[in-house]
């Protein structure tokens, strides 16, 4: 835990305090204080903004550099630049070694990249105006994938495109799909309240499921009915979810076509400009980042579990308990090598 402590030299007297006995150790703050209070430690707060400033300042240079390529480039060459300027740029980052940014930037480069790279060197940055339908076999034939989800940017992705120039017309989905959701939710509800044995949906209910059919005609049944009143009220709510289950539906599809025509008229009308920064910026730079992101998280994660192992264990001495905890490190970091991570 050293490296740790070298990087945040206060934090440690932030986490823990002496119970009054040599040797011995207990923490100051309740155990799931512990990851908020590492977090939020101006020394670990210091440390998260350094590196990620260092990371933003190799990813301004490399978006730059990026935007450049063209069909006289090679890929080879594109990512052995990136990648070298990447170790320089880290070379000197503390607790976060160099080569697991770089891996992560590898990694990237293999599943997304590096075909990205290949079509921009061979078809230019205009290919970012194109959009392929995808198909599907059907019975040995294949079919074209209808809808937006049988969109796929050949560059740009669809849901990066919509984020962009269609935010209005996705939330207005986005809510009425929650409104779709919730028809659900109220429908599970009516029946888990009135569908026991003796309940009022009972006679609609068939294999547990309630059809639209089943309850339209149990209506007409018992709609002159006094005796069924309070079966009618429900039946009519579940009714009433039905139609506004189908009106919300059929909403949602119009709107979904609507806006697959906007993408569709959008794309070769998007300019080289755009699609450079939607595809360095947007596409390539902020994966990378929130990759990085998640290489600090798992940091601040290791740290917040060894600080735990102390923790409850804090009624032993603490040199015996130090020892095993360094145990315990060097069978986690062997752990992490395996999966690309190193830590100082």
């Amino acid at each position: 835990m050293s490296a740790y402590w070298d990087i945040c030299p206060t934090l440690e007297k932030s986490l823990f305090k002496a119970n009054g006995r040599k040797g011995y150790s207990e923490l100051l703050i309740a155990s799931d204080e512990i990851k908020k209070t590492i977090l939020t430690h101006p020394e670990f707060e210091a440390f998260r903004k350094q590196t990620l400033n260092t990371f933003a300042k190799w990813q301004k240079a490399s978006a730059d550099f990026l935007k450049t390529i063209d069909t006289a480039n090679h890929p080879k060459a594109v990512i052995q630049k990136i990648s070298s300027d990447l170790l320089s740029a880290c070379a000197n980052l503390k607790l976060v070694d160099k080569y697991d940014i770089y891996q992560h930037l590898m990694a990237y480069w293999e599943e997304v990249m590096q075909d990205d790279t290949h079509i921009i060197t061979i078809d230019g940055w205009k290919a970012g105006k194109e959009i392929i339908r995808l198909q599907k076999e059907n019975k040995g034939k294949k079919k074209d994938i209808d809808g937006l989800v049988g969109l796929e940017g050949r560059l740009i992705p669809i849901s990066l495109a919509i984020k962009t120039y269609f935010a209005k017309e996705q939330k207005t989905l986005d809510d009425l799909n929650t409104t779709l959701e919730q028809v659900g939710v109220d429908m599970d509800s009516l029946k888990d309240e009135h569908g026991g044995e003796e309940g009022l949906l009972s006679e609609v209910i068939d294999n547990d499921k309630i059809s639209k059919a089943s309850v339209l005609k149990r209506i007409k049944e018992i709609k002159n009915s006094a005796d069924d009143a309070d079966e009618l009220a429900v039946l009519e709510k579940y009714s009433a979810l039905f139609e506004k289950e189908a009106d919300t539906k059929k909403v949602i599809k119009d709107a979904e076509k609507d806006l697959e025509k906007k993408v569709l008229v959008k794309y070769p009308t998007i300019t080289e400009a755009e699609i450079k920064t939607l595809v360095v910026e947007n596409k390539w730079m902020d994966e990378l980042s929130a990759r990085v992101l998640g290489e600090i998280d798992r940091l601040s994660q290791t740290l917040t579990g060894r600080v735990k192992e102390l923790a409850e264990r804090y009624a032993e001495p603490m040199a015996e308990v130090t020892s095993e905890v360094e145990t315990l490190t060097k069978k986690v970091e062997g752990h992490l090598a395996k999966m690309g991570f190193k830590l100082k």
